[in-house]
């Protein structure tokens, strides 16, 4: 990595990490407002962090001058913003439950449930955060303008894309609940909506931001270079983004009812077994600027092996069964 880069991106972890408590209390907020049946709240929440993030970006980026300095710190900011809105939101709007800022006592129990789902879940992602740092290798390969188009294009394909972190919040809710209630046929009506809704926002969404992401990108960079990478990244990402978003959340239905383990091979065999395979195969036999074509080989692999799990998996049509027992003895309750 080049010692320009290297410098710069050690300036950015660190100052980024200061945002760390701001993500974690405002995805724990998150959680218990879905929870609570109010998944509407956490998307709009998301809504404000990434225009916060934006404008932060354009004050201390293109203002102030302060480079990746202040790139990081607009994300600090923004998570910590997400973080006190929704302290304000739970407190107003649910004074019922009586929110505290400490937990009041400690559950066993309640704790080996949570690490039951949690664990397979946590590993998950810390291999995909691993992988992510072999894929940078290959980004690092093409120097230091390429890498700045592609950071600059993170930020409009991050916009873009709220839809796929919402819908698919909701719906591990959703099953979770339903599944939780033994409502299967609830469970049987949204299994195929909420991913083929998801999937249709991302793509009208990303039709939208390719249309008007050129005039945007120019208050990142002035450079044609960088420019034109992250065009080349934007396009390539938000024609293809609705593959994961249709993955994501039919991975957050299978693991709102609890079965995690066939979705975290699936997430560690997308990531380890396609992506980085892909983005190797580019960057050493094809042109390298276009590594980012291992992400929409990648989705494609999850969104179809996802997909597989729904009409093949026994576990998978043992819900189907139960719902469809329960909306026959509704039937006949009804007659």
């Amino acid at each position: 990595m080049p010692q320009d880069v290297w410098n710069a991106a050690l300036i950015y972890t660190r100052v980024v990490f200061l945002g760390t408590l701001g993500n974690l209390g405002y995805n724990m907020n998150a959680g218990i407002l879905r929870g609570l049946g109010d998944s509407k709240a956490s998307l709009w929440f998301l809504v404000v962090s990434c225009v916060s993030n934006i404008v932060f970006d354009l004050l201390f980026v293109a203002g102030f001058g302060m480079d990746v300095a202040g790139a990081a710190l607009s994300t600090s900011i923004a998570m910590f913003i997400s973080w006190i809105v929704s302290i304000v939101y739970i407190r107003k709007k649910f004074p019922e439950i009586q929110f505290t800022y400490l937990p009041r006592r400690f559950s066993g129990t309640m704790m080996k449930d949570i690490l039951a789902i949690g664990l397979p879940v946590g590993l998950n992602n810390s291999l995909y955060s691993l992988g992510h740092v072999a894929l940078q290798t290959f980004n690092n390969s093409q120097g230091a303008v390429f890498m700045a188009g592609g950071a600059v294009a993170g930020r409009i394909t991050g916009c873009a894309n709220i839809a796929i972190t919402g819908l698919s919040s909701a719906a591990t809710t959703f099953s979770g609940q339903n599944y939780g209630a033994k409502k299967y046929s609830r469970i049987k009506e949204g299994h195929w909506r909420i991913p083929l809704c998801s999937g249709l926002i991302t793509l009208s969404f990303g039709l939208l931001f390719i249309m008007i992401h050129k005039p945007i990108i120019r208050f990142f960079s002035s450079d044609e270079m960088v420019l034109m990478y992250a065009s080349r990244h934007i396009v390539v990402m938000l024609l293809s983004q609705w593959f994961y978003a249709i993955f994501n959340c039919i991975i957050s239905i299978v693991n709102g009812t609890g079965k995690v383990r066939y979705t975290t091979i699936v997430n560690i065999l997308m990531l380890w077994a396609v992506r980085i395979p892909s983005a190797y195969i580019i960057s050493r036999y094809f042109d390298g600027t276009w590594v980012m074509l291992c992400f929409p080989i990648s989705f494609s692999f999850g969104m179809f092996a996802m997909i597989g799990y729904y009409l093949f998996s026994p576990a998978w049509k043992e819900v189907m069964r139960m719902a469809g027992k329960k909306q026959n003895e509704g039937e006949k309750n009804l007659a």
